[in-house]
Formats: structure tokens, sequence, C-alpha cells
């Protein structure tokens, strides 16, 4: 087993010394991370092909270019985002000045996962360094390539600021053993809570970016070709192993017929008639996980794909009608399985939204306002959009993370920053006049008079701005 100890002792001696609280230091990082990405494209594209199947295209797309993204994004606006923010006094304090400010955590330690090895975990890492703190990454075991990638060029491209931890559940154990400031995890709900159990030992405060059944509603309004082509683009990238990705359809019958026929023929203008020959498809991570997925699919009704092998772990995007009960219905997918689900209408699929946990993002097809409208004031979810399945990641505006069972707190853009940042608040008073003198006691007439008055002002000024 690799000795983690070291690892995090660098961290923090680096973290200790105030080398990182500059604006110039994590520009600087932040800069050498977009550098490392740009450069070794050609090395994650193919670890992540190794590991993943994916076609270069979609690594730059999905994985590549948003890291670099990203990092741009905190590079551009990092010290407009960093300025102290005045806060008003009252009267009582006066006179004072008061403000807030970011300040960085400390030690974070970024554990990663395997479907989205290289973006899942340099993304956190930017909004990391960008507030000024040093980095634990674990990377997936499960992306061996990917990690071995990680572990060569992060050391050359980010030395000290950022330290690579390889190995699986020991090492894994090893680090939520130790004491950091922040944890932030991606993966599934039953690693969340071992996470979770071990933070609670140092008091760590946590971010968890977990998945569930994120679904799709499609009524007769949409332009149902269109809907279908987006729809299997969402589910069936990275061979159905995405976070976001539609993981049902619901839908009344009358929509879900001829919906079904539109997602074949879009499955087919995106993978070919044979998906195993397409180099724009991707494989299942390993035997474990196509074993499931091929369970899943035998469990219920298959209407198009379902063909696979084992040795190549190619798994054909596949559409099922599923009977209730069945286990694809109980679990997240996180494979290139998509059930159509009928409904009597809008209010069914609302409560069965609801009736299950909450979605990490719900997407509607729809050109009806009501029904727009409906989807948004009667559920909740990480995110909610409208027409495209996915693409709300590529906004670096929007907070990205889940809600209830889907997760816990988010990031991208401001919001990473803020994630991984401790918003100080910082009062400074002077101590000529010394207007701590009215409310010191002795408490006399006069004092009880002037507190009197001036909680009255507030009353007053708090009744005018009701009536306005």
């Amino acid at each position: 087993m690799q000795t983690v100890a070291p690892a995090v002792a660098r961290a923090r001696e680096l973290f200790d010394s105030g080398a990182t609280r500059p604006l110039a230091w994590r520009l600087e990082q932040l800069g050498s991370l977009r550098r490392m990405v740009a450069e070794r494209r050609t090395e994650f594209a193919d670890a992540l092909a190794s590991d993943l199947g994916k076609h270069a295209t979609e690594s730059l797309l999905t994985e590549i270019g948003f890291v670099t993204a990203e990092a741009a994004h905190l590079e551009k606006n990092l010290e407009a985002w960093l300025r102290p923010r005045p806060v008003a006094v009252p009267l009582a304090v006066q006179p004072a000045k008061a403000w807030t400010e970011l300040t960085p955590l400390g030690v974070v330690l970024v554990i990663g996962p395997w479907n989205y090895p290289l973006q899942l975990l340099l993304a956190p890492l930017a909004g990391a360094l960008a507030a000024g703190n040093t980095v634990v990454l674990k990377p997936s075991e499960h992306a061996p390539a990917t990690s071995a990638a990680l572990a060569r060029w992060i050391p050359e491209y980010l030395p000290g600021a950022a330290e690579v931890v390889q190995g699986g559940i020991p090492e894994t154990t090893a680090l939520l053993a130790m004491r950091f400031d922040h944890i932030f995890f991606t993966g599934g709900e039953a690693a969340a809570k071992v996470v979770l159990r071990a933070a609670a030992e140092h008091l760590t405060p946590v971010t968890l970016e977990l998945g569930g059944k994120s679904p799709a509603y499609v009524d007769s309004t949409t332009d149902l070709a269109k809907a279908a082509k987006r729809l299997a683009w969402g589910r069936f990238m990275n061979a159905g192993q995405t976070c976001v990705a539609p993981d049902y359809i619901l839908a009344t019958e009358d929509v879900l017929v001829p919906l079904e026929r539109e997602l074949v023929t879009a499955i087919g203008a995106l993978f070919g008639t044979d998906s195993s020959r397409s180099e724009s498809y991707g494989r299942i991570v390993n035997d474990r996980h196509f074993a499931r997925i091929a369970a899943l699919a035998d469990g219920s009704t298959v209407v198009h794909g379902g063909e696979r092998d084992a040795a190549s772990r190619h798994f054909a995007p596949t559409l099922l009608r599923p009977a209730p009960g069945d286990t694809v219905m109980g679990e997240e997918i996180f494979g290139p399985l998509l059930p159509l689900v009928p409904v009597a209408g809008r209010d069914e699929a609302i409560r069965m939204i609801n009736d299950g946990a909450k979605p990490l993002a719900l997407y509607v097809f729809s050109n009806d306002a009501d029904t727009r409208r409906a989807f948004a004031e009667r559920t909740s979810s990480g995110a909610l959009c409208f027409d495209v399945p996915a693409a709300h990641l590529m906004v670096p505006g929007l907070p990205f993370g889940g809600v209830g069972g889907s997760g816990m707190g988010a990031y991208h853009g401001e919001h990473s920053l803020r994630t991984f940042s401790h918003e100080r608040s910082t009062l400074a008073k002077t101590f000529r006049p010394d207007t701590l003198e009215l409310i010191y006691p002795p408490y006399t007439k006069t004092k009880h008079r002037i507190i009197s008055a001036l909680a009255g002002m507030g009353t007053g000024l708090r009744r005018r701005l009701r009536r306005r």
C-alpha cells in the first residue's frame, strides 16, 4: 500500500507556510493546470481511450476541454471574486467598518470517480487551488491508465500544490483516517456514506457529488425527432456511464410509441447500426459493471439493442420497456440502458419523480408553459433543464450539485471558489469616539432611554420598509 502520510504532510507544510494565499500563486497554479492539460492532452486522451474506450473527440469535449474552460473561467474572474465585500454597520456599532472576504480552508482531499476520471478530479482541483488551498488527489483505481498519467504529470506541472495518491480501498481508507480541511467526493451513495462517517471523526466539511435516477419527461408538444436525438446523445455518451445522463423517460403511451421509433433512428445516426464498430461509442469500464448492466437488461424487456460482447466490454445502446418491479427501475443504471415508462400525464410523472429520491437532474421536453411551470414548482432536483440533457454542465456560471440523495454542496466557477473557501466576517471599530460606552454597565435610566430609542428606530425602519 502506498504510504499516504508523507503526501498529506507535504501539502500541510506548504499551506501552513502561507505561500498559497497570494493571488499570484493561485493564478500561477491555474495557468499550470491549463498548460498541463493542453500540452499532455494526447497522453490523457490515450489513457481515457484505454480505460473507457473514449474517442479522442469525446475526451476533448467532456474531459480535457472541460477542465481547460473551467480553469480559464476561474483565472479570468478570480481577482474580482476575491475582493472583500463591504457590509452595512448598524447605528449601535458605528463608527466602524465591516466586510467579508473569502479565505482558504487549508488542505483539501479530492476523491475522483472512474467514469470521467480526468474532468471530475481536475475541475474540483481548479476550484480548490483558486481558493488558495493545497490538494491531495485520489484518482480512481478503476481508471488505472488515467490515474497513472495524473501521477506522472501533476508533480511536474503543480509541484507541491497538488499531491497524487494512487491505489484502491486501502489507500482511500488511510486518507480518510487523516485530518483534512475539506473533503470533496464524487461517486456512489454507498461510498459516500463511508466518506461521511470518516469525516465526522474530524468534523470535516464534505461536498458529495453523487448520482441517482435522473428522469426525462416528454410530451406531444415537443419535436420528437430532435428530442430523441438529444436524449440518445445524453444517455449513451460514455456508454451511458454519466451521472447526469437521462436514466429513464416518462411519457404517455401515444408519445412513447413514436418516440421509441425516433430513438432507434437517433441511435443509428449517432453510432451506426452496429455500435461495436463505432469509434465514437465507448466501452463499459470493467467486467463487474458489465455483468451488472447485463443483469439489469436481462431482467427487463428489451425493445431495441441489447447486443453485447463480454470480451471487449461492448454493450450496445439499449431501449427497455420495464414492468413494475423490474430491478432496472430501482437503482441508478449507469450504463447504456434507457427505460421507456408510460404515464397518464404530467401529474403522474411528477408524482413518480417525487416518490423517489431527489434526482441530480430533471429533463423536461415540452413547449407547454404550464407543463414547464408545473415541473419547476412541484419538483426538487439538483438541476432542471428544458429540451436538453447534460448541457448545463457546460455553463460555468451555473452551480453543479445534487440535493438530498443526489448530493450535498455544489461547484463550478464562483461556486467552486465558495465551496473551497471560508467567508470570514471582519469588523474594525475605532476607539474614538467609543460609542460602546453607551452600552457598557452599569445601566442607567439614560442608557435605557438611548438603547430603547435605538431599538425603536430599527422597528420603525422595518415598518416603513414593509409598507413600501
